[in-house]
């Protein structure tokens, strides 16, 4: 099997470039909930020079609280706030010749489109019209919004954070909602590939643990005998 190994970049963190030569797609920052141009370009060049995948990595432009603080907007604003980061991401990498490949929302802007539909639609409809892929939770609104309007969608998964009964993240306000035992994170992938039927892997790039859980989880995922390969 093709298995796909991501993380979120761009946001400031140490180990961007490290990681970069474990992974298979990199999630950059649009430059609201976190990063800016500068660093978003230089992501970019990154990631060319390690022949990743790129996506665009939209957030609510909230930096006190890095876009996990969720919002309430109007489906126009979200269609418009969705449009002008993922467009000027576009804009960043063409100017580097790369493209962009897909989306995957961050934080509180990820959770709440996979739990509620009303969410979900604006980002699905944005994606339609740049005829871009997105990326999600399975069995979430996002997947079915995706089905419904005709969108290619990639179920994620996380083998850094603890999940709920319902397939929802553990919100990272409760208790014990971070995996820190690289041992937890390879049994906690093995069921979000056997059970969950995800295609690609995330790590957070800004855990303190990313670098050496990225290294377990590749070297796992490879000894497996699942092919490491770009989802798209």
């Amino acid at each position: 099997m093709e298995m796909d190994l991501n993380a979120d970049l761009g946001e400031g963190a140490d180990d961007d470039a490290a990681l970069m030569a474990l992974l298979t797609s990199a999630n950059i920052c649009c430059g609201h909930h976190a990063g800016s141009e500068a660093i978003s370009r230089e992501t970019i060049v990154l990631a060319k020079r390690a022949k990743l995948s790129i996506g665009a990595h939209p957030g609510y432009p909230d930096r006190e609280q890095f876009g996990r603080r969720e919002q309430q907007h109007s489906e126009d604003a979200y269609i418009d706030m969705a449009l002008a980061q993922i467009l000027d991401l576009i804009k960043y990498a063409d100017d580097l010749q790369m493209t962009v490949k897909y989306v995957k929302p961050h934080g509180a802007w990820y959770n709440q489109a996979c739990r509620d539909a009303n969410m979900a639609r604006p980002l699905v409809k944005v994606c339609a019209s740049l005829s871009l892929p997105i990326v999600g939770l399975p069995g979430s609104q996002l997947e079915r919004c995706a089905k419904e309007i005709g969108v290619p969608f990639f179920a994620e998964g996380f083998v850094d954070r603890r999940y709920r009964p319902d397939g929802s993240l553990v919100p990272r306000s409760e208790p014990n909602a971070h995996i820190e035992d690289p041992a937890e994170a390879i049994a906690q992938l093995d069921w979000l590939i056997r059970k969950r039927g995800v295609r690609t892997i995330c790590i957070h790039g800004d855990s303190p643990h990313a670098l050496a859980f990225a290294t377990k989880v590749r070297e796992a995922i490879l000894a497996k005998g699942h092919i490491l390969k770009a989802f798209v």
